[in-house]
């Protein structure tokens, strides 16, 4: 019988799936992902700000859930590469509309905030 999600209610583990896919450091490793493989390294430096602690909860994160693999190449010194699974590539498209939607409305979301702090 398949599983019927409704985010709304508490218990619903849909709640979780969108814990991952909402947590800004998925967004933007994700981003990273949808334009290839990257060793951690690699993610660590294009995703400024994150530390190697939530790098790497969010990657074993990401790969219990299905949406990286994460691949060790037996050599010396080791190489372990991530990417995105087929179901990580899926979330490329709605992830990459909200990073537009944060760039063009940036000027508009700034102007707001200030003027809410002025009044506050």
């Amino acid at each position: 019988m398949p599983l019927l999600g409704d985010p709304y209610r508490a218990d619903c583990p849909t709640r979780r799936i969108l814990d991952r896919i909402g947590d800004r450091w998925t967004v933007l490793v994700v981003g990273v992902l949808a334009e290839g493989d990257a060793r951690f390294s690699q993610l660590a430096r294009r995703v400024e700000g994150v530390s190697q602690k939530m790098l790497t909860q969010t990657l074993r994160g990401l790969e219990r859930d299905g949406l990286v693999r994460r691949t060790v190449h037996p050599e010396v010194p080791v190489r372990v590469e991530y990417a995105l699974t087929e179901a990580g590539r899926t979330l490329c498209e709605p992830l990459r509309a909200l990073q537009e939607w944060a760039i063009t409305h940036l000027e508009d979301v700034s102007a707001s905030q200030r003027a809410h702090d002025e009044v506050a």
